[in-house]
């Protein structure tokens, strides 16, 4: 499989949990390795560009770390987008 094609796969498992749970990173690289029969290190290598990229992003409450889609607002402050 494609990065490109993974890192979409990703971004839709984090979408559809969006709203009803925080996801940690293990969440996320231990469903979508599960979904799409790959390795974990392929999963987290893919998850890590998006993260540089600003697609997605870690966020810190409560002394937990989660993986979420960042808000447009968090992109404008980052310089992500205009």
């Amino acid at each position: 499989m494609e990065t490109s094609q993974l890192q979409e796969q990703i971004f839709g498992f984090v979408q559809a949990a969006k709203g009803k749970k925080k996801l940690k990173e293990k969440d996320i690289i231990k469903g979508v390795s599960a979904e799409q029969a790959l390795p974990p290190d392929d999963v987290k290598k893919a998850m890590r560009s998006m993260i540089n990229v600003g697609r997605i992003m870690y966020s810190y409450e409560g002394g937990a770390s989660s993986v979420e889609i960042p808000s447009e607002a968090y992109l404008r402050e980052k310089g992500l987008i205009q």
